[in-house]
């Protein structure tokens, strides 16, 4: 077990959650089956790992945040795009599914959503970290809780000025 089994077992638990996270959305939209939700989940999980292998800062965990960072803005997260073409999802299909505008951050310690341009930013997983300095409270679970459901009927009232010209 070399360096990048230690950092696979460092951030197996973030990973999961967040591959958990983008299957669970998935499953609520449904029309996907079960069989094909846990091969998605696993690949999600692997091109994860890959592409923070040399991106996980346990010492200073917002280091790397943006590349880290698993985006959904009218655009498809190259992450989740390549996992879902792996069992067969298309782009236009996800688009379907996924809310149009997300964003989960995938970081040492924590991993956090937020559905929308505006809308609260959520927790899914915290965990203390290593030197005793004290978490941050969690945020009102209750007002998160549902917000995932809701995301994709409300589309962004940014959405006529995020339109780039190329």
């Amino acid at each position: 077990a070399g360096p990048c089994a230690a950092a696979w077992v460092a951030m197996r638990t973030e990973i999961s959650t967040a591959a958990a996270f983008i299957t669970r959305l998935l499953r609520a939209a449904g029309g996907i089956g079960e069989e094909q939700l846990r091969c998605f989940r696993g690949c999600l999980q692997e091109v994860l790992r890959e592409h923070y292998k040399h991106h996980w800062f346990p010492l200073v965990p917002s280091k790397g945040s943006g590349y880290r960072c698993i985006r959904i803005n009218h655009k498809m997260d190259p992450l989740i795009g390549k996992a879902a073409g792996m069992i067969g999802l298309s782009h236009e299909k996800l688009f379907q599914l996924l809310p149009s505008e997300l964003t989960l951050w995938v970081d040492p310690f924590e991993v956090s959503y937020r559905i929308g341009e505006d809308g609260s930013v959520c927790v899914l997983y915290e965990s203390p970290q290593p030197g005793g300095k004290p978490t941050k409270p969690l945020e009102n679970r209750t007002s998160c809780k549902e917000e995932w459901r809701i995301g994709r009927s409300s589309p962004s009232k940014n959405y006529n000025m995020m339109t780039v010209s190329s």
